[in-house]
């Protein structure tokens, strides 16, 4: 699966600062709406409403315990955009970094 191939696109639901909160959360471990709204300072049903977006971008699911769901990562929806940003910058940041370590300022001031 490729990040293109999401049904929602990843990097929309990545742009939003509240989801991207919410992944980092999940990062260490799941958790229910109600631990994630504890840990944020939005309210459950928005906590919801992002993480709707998330599972449809394909970064999120939902394991039913009980009367409850544990939301995680979702390790092939990650996995693919990490794959997707590779490809678009592979060694981008290397490259630069050997640029700026090679080139001399020229000694002029502005």
């Amino acid at each position: 699966m490729s990040a293109r191939e999401l049904a929602g696109d990843p990097f929309d639901a990545l742009g939003d600062g509240n989801r991207r909160a919410i992944v980092e959360l999940l990062g260490s471990g799941g958790r229910t709406v109600g631990e994630i709204a504890d840990s944020l300072p939005i309210s459950r049903p928005a906590v919801s409403r992002h993480l709707r977006l998330l599972k449809e971008a394909g970064l999120v699911i939902a394991e039913p315990r009980g009367t409850r769901r544990i939301y995680q990562l979702h390790a092939r929806g990650v996995e693919a955009v990490q794959s997707y940003l590779l490809e678009v910058w592979g060694d981008a940041a290397a490259r630069f970094k050997l640029l700026a370590e090679n080139t001399r300022p020229t000694g002029r001031k502005r």
